[in-house]
């Protein structure tokens, strides 16, 4: 079973910068891709950005140029570097995992972490 653990969440002030990490346990066929979503009150769960084991990376619109996902594949941890922070990011964010046979949904999730943005 592949268990994923999140760190890096906070306070942070407008224009501001925060890493997230993620650890997952587990064998490295599970976690092919992995990817960060975010749920702010009231809103769907919404995939921020994803990256794959051979460095294929995806980011949804309103973060790209500001986030940068990446992956330490002998550690099996992703990290996302958000930089140009604002309020609008403030969200609980979920670390996500899937195996790479696995195309539509995400088989494995992270417990969240709270990223909050004061303006």
């Amino acid at each position: 079973q592949v268990q994923l653990v999140e760190s890096g969440g906070g306070l942070v002030q407008a224009g501001g910068s925060l890493r997230l990490s993620c650890a997952a346990s587990g064998g490295a066929f599970s976690t092919d891709t992995m990817g960060w979503f975010r749920q702010a009150p009231g809103k769907e769960r919404d995939l921020v950005a994803s990256v794959t084991r051979i460095g294929i990376t995806y980011y949804t619109d309103s973060v790209k140029g500001r986030f940068t996902i990446s992956r330490d594949n002998a550690k099996n941890t992703v990290y996302l570097q958000m930089t140009s922070l604002e309020p609008e990011d403030t969200a609980v964010y979920y670390c996500a995992a899937r195996p790479r046979w696995v195309r539509v949904g995400w088989n494995y999730w992270g417990q969240g972490t709270q990223v909050t943005v004061s303006s």
